[in-house]
């Protein structure tokens, strides 16, 4: 059973930035499209970055994009999201998910994930 556990979550001030890692186990990964999404209370879980199994294609969330960038170690089994600008608005749980099946494109729906980390707080202050 694949697990996904994610780390790098902190308080920080607007403007800031932070990486946050999420590390795979319990099954090969590499060959799968991954994601980051982030969860506010009361609202639906969000898309913010995917990237492909050969890391050829990343996507981003209009929200973040120019400001975040997704990574991926495949002999590590890493995955990375690289923030930097951060807004308040971007205070958040965020989740790792892995997808793992073969799909060309990157999935967007929290939905098309099958496997999720437990997340990590982000909190940015103004």
């Amino acid at each position: 059973q694949v697990q996904l556990v994610e780390s790098g979550g902190r308080l920080l001030q607007a403007g800031d930035s932070l990486r946050l890692s999420c590390a795979a186990s319990g099954g090969p990964v590499s060959m799968y499209p991954m994601g980051w999404f982030r969860q506010t209370p009361g609202k639906e879980r969000e898309f913010v970055a995917g990237i492909t199994w050969d890391s050829g294609h990343t996507t981003y969330a209009d929200a973040v994009k120019g400001r975040f960038t997704i990574s991926r170690d495949n002999p590590k089994s890493m995955v990375y999201l690289q923030m930097h600008s951060l807004k308040p608005e971007d205070t958040a749980v965020y989740y790792c998910a892995l997808r793992r099946t073969l799909v060309a494109s990157i999935p967007l729906m929290a939905d098309e994930y099958e496997y999720w980390g437990q997340g990590t707080q982000v909190t940015v202050s103004s």
